[in-house]
């Protein structure tokens, strides 16, 4: 008897829900739901990590800080897009995830 060297979690959705109809499964549908909630969670705290490392960039780097935290601004700003809980009414081009226009030749 001894310990996992790693532990594992099961970050997928439920195998067995289906979003046409939610209510066939009860259990498969709470299941989704808490995926869901848990994956928001994952977002708003590494936004909050994020923040916090450039709140020390600007401390440290002081009156450069323009140049020396932009790429953590950019990073900020990237993983707040979608982030929350839609309470916010803002319209849906500020806070979705940035859409790739793909140009046809």
């Amino acid at each position: 008897m001894g310990r996992k060297a790693k532990v594992e979690f099961d970050e997928r959705p439920p195998d067995d829900f289906d979003p046409k109809n939610p209510y066939a499964d009860p259990v498969a549908m709470l299941e989704y739901r808490e995926h869901l909630v848990r994956e928001k969670w994952i977002q708003i705290e590494t936004a909050k990590i994020i923040r916090e490392r450039l709140r020390w960039c600007y401390r440290v780097e002081g009156i450069n800080h323009h140049q020396k935290c932009r790429h953590l601004v950019d990073q900020y700003l990237e993983s707040t897009r979608g982030v929350g809980w839609g309470k916010d009414h803002r319209p849906a081009d500020l806070h979705e995830p940035k859409k790739v226009v793909e140009v046809e030749e």
